[in-house]
């Protein structure tokens, strides 16, 4: 590994810091070295509105001429929030940026890398770019596809039931998976700006979309009710968590934290992700139920999914998706497993 690489893989550590704070804005970390390779200011990008990473590594007491500046991603070149940090860059007298990927932002695209070499700063860029766009990928899938990067997340017993058979127990939470992966799942939900699921796991299951065994914000909860037949003890039509339910009944009233979404059932997914699009979320878990999961994965709009095994069996009842691209890892967690999967007719591209 160089001493690049080894650097910008440092970067990628702190940026990782900014998960589920920053969204719609990228993760960005960027470190500073002297001419003679030590590490003298690190920064990253911490919560949306804040400093981006580059101006917290710069404004500190030291003169950083002559130095070295390692960002993750391209310094941005206008104002936005904060102001270029392109310029802050130059006017710090930085003699050398190292990037890993190019802003594909269209207020930036390559508009940075542009300000840095006019000011006679050298600039490397593709260090780990892959890795890069993975770290990032919500980010990429975002800008270049015009559209939330979508996660699939189901869990399944050991015999591939993802639900009993509902004809004799139609209501009512059969829990497959262990404790850790319960607060896992709730974990994973602070760092996603959305979550969704179907109208008949809403009826079945009364789920809740919180966060609430692990501290965080709560994403955007989201379902489909097309005629408006979701039951009125529902949690997601109460509470302080924002809402979003997509409907073809103009009657329904939206109200505080709920917001009701007429749409084009013809074209209910594209529908539903131009419109989380407009609104600038970046990301969205799919959580259910499996005729909505299959929707997604047969009109290829997944970029991830999510397969969660407990050890529990049922015997019988509704089927778990099947999904052909080829499993990228598989973690443990006592006996239980969970399998990522990524869709490889993507343009994000994923961990090497």
């Amino acid at each position: 590994m160089t001493s690049d690489e080894l650097l910008m893989r440092r970067c990628f550590q702190l940026a990782r810091n900014g998960r589920g704070h920053v969204s719609p804005n990228p993760m960005v970390g960027c470190v500073v070295v002297n001419p003679a390779g030590d590490i003298v200011s690190e920064g990253y990008h911490q919560y949306i509105g804040g400093f981006h990473a580059e101006r917290n590594a710069l404004l500190r007491p030291y003169d950083f001429r002559g130095y070295t500046l390692y960002v993750n991603l391209e310094p941005c070149s206008h104002y936005g929030k904060t102001p270029p940090c392109a310029d802050l860059v130059v006017e710090k007298g930085i003699k050398k940026v190292v990037v890993s990927t190019l802003d594909p932002n269209p207020l930036v695209a390559g508009n940075g890398i542009r300000k840095l070499k006019e000011a006679g700063i050298e600039v490397v860029t593709g260090v780990l770019e892959n890795e890069g766009r993975f770290l990032n990928r919500r980010f990429f899938t975002f800008m270049e596809k015009q559209r939330p990067y979508v996660i699939l997340k189901w869990a399944e017993t050991a015999d591939g039931f993802m639900d009993i058979d509902r004809s004799n127990n139609p209501n009512g939470k059969y829990w497959i998976t262990n404790d850790i992966l319960k607060i896992l799942s709730h974990k994973w939900r602070t760092t996603e700006d959305a979550i969704m699921v179907g109208t008949n796991t809403v009826a079945n299951d009364n789920p809740q979309l919180t966060a609430r065994l692990w501290h965080g914000r709560n994403p955007l909860r989201i379902t489909i009710d097309r005629t408006g037949r979701l039951p009125d003890d529902s949690h997601l039509l109460h509470g302080s968590t924002p809402t979003v339910v997509f409907t073809e009944n103009s009657n329904l009233q939206s109200r505080e934290n709920l917001t009701f979404v007429k749409v084009d059932f013809q074209n209910i997914l594209p529908s539903v992700l131009d419109y989380l699009y407009q609104n600038k979320i970046q990301s969205v878990i799919i959580e259910g139920g499996k005729q909505l999961i299959n929707s997604f994965l047969e009109q290829g709009l997944w970029d991830e999914a999510r397969q969660l095994k407990g050890s529990i069996e049922f015997g019988s009842g509704l089927t778990a998706p099947q999904i052909a691209s080829n499993p990228s890892r598989t973690e443990v967690f006592g006996d239980n497993t969970i399998t990522y999967y990524y869709n490889q007719c993507s343009r994000t591209l994923t961990k090497q």
